[in-house]
């Protein structure tokens, strides 16, 4: 090996550490953990549009998951004999319509856990939306660009836009209400039915789905494994409390938890431990650190609590 060889390679070798900085030092630290490991437990199923990744999560049921997108939010797709239901549609980055029709031949029918731009960006490709009769579903119903274009900053992504996908003109679209629903009302679907149980207290609107034949119960934002926001205008603290209250009323009834962020599957009894967990919080236990202008995140055992400062609740 000559002289200029060996020079040349001890050059590379020298570079590519710093090479390789340079690549990390850009890429946004909530993306550097992922693929989540939780995610080798579960089925993939083959969709193909690359912005999305389906997971079968029970029987007739999958996780529709936007990995490249900071808020990481799940969406369901809830498959009867007669029907199906899309529990939330994501972004509007990529098309979850075309991902729910590779899925199955169903007619498919929107529920939203409730209406931040990450939940409903997707409704407007679907043909019948259910909503909650509230003046914030009304209103968030209308669309809105500002929540949509904070969603593509740079530092809310991991990994490329789907092919064709316009930023400039990015929007979360507007979607006609064709029927509003209640706590208690129950979607048959042909053998499995889906009851709404209202858990307001993140949104006005928040509701949870509960299909007790098959022991699922999907959450919304009242719980998801990672820090759960409660900082907006519209939280209602005392509400989210009998809201997290409720559904730990169900953990009996149920065999696996489905949240709408991050990981979509848990186990039940961490439904009462989000109740032990965000009353200790408003007791004032835990950590507290500043999170950005106007936010504190809280921290008790395995949980976080992402609250306004000063915090909502504290005595």
């Amino acid at each position: 090996m000559s002289f200029c060889t060996r020079l040349a390679r001890l050059l590379l070798l020298c570079l590519l550490p710093a090479s390789l900085a340079a690549q990390t030092k850009g890429i946004p630290e909530w993306c550097k953990p992922l693929p989540r490991p939780e995610y080798k437990t579960l089925l993939r199923v083959p969709v193909t549009d690359p912005w999305f990744e389906v997971y079968r999560v029970a029987p007739g049921t999958f996780a529709i998951y936007e990995p490249h997108q900071a808020e990481e939010t799940i969406s369901y797709l809830i498959v009867g004999t007669k029907q199906a239901v899309i529990f939330d549609t994501g972004m509007g980055i990529g098309s979850i319509g075309k991902v729910t029709r590779q899925l199955t031949s169903k007619p498919v029918v929107v529920m939203n856990s409730h209406t931040h731009n990450d939940h409903v960006g997707g409704n407007s490709e679907f043909m019948f939306v259910y909503g909650l009769d509230t003046d914030f579903t009304r209103k968030n119903a209308r669309g809105s660009r500002v929540d949509a274009q904070a969603e593509i900053a740079p530092d809310q992504l991991c990994g490329n836009l789907p092919p064709g996908f316009n930023s400039k003109t990015y929007v979360t679209k507007p979607w006609k209400i064709s029927r509003f629903v209640h706590d208690g009302f129950t979607i048959n679907l042909g053998g499995r039915k889906l009851e709404v149980i209202a858990t307001p207290g993140h949104t006005p609107d928040a509701i949870a789905l509960i299909d007790r034949g098959n022991g699922l119960l999907f959450t919304g934002d009242t719980y998801y494994p990672a820090p759960i926001w409660l900082y907006r205008p519209e939280t209602d603290m005392d509400a989210y409390v009998a809201s997290a209250k409720k559904l730990a009323a169900l953990a009996p009834q149920v065999k696996l938890v489905l949240g709408a962020h991050n990981v979509p599957v848990a186990q039940p009894d961490v439904l009462p431990k989000l109740v032990d967990a965000i009353q200790a919080v408003r007791s004032g236990k835990g950590e507290v650190k500043a999170a950005g202008t106007g936010k504190a995140m809280h921290t008790f055992q395995d949980f976080k609590f992402l609250l306004a400062a000063p915090s909502k609740g504290l005595d």
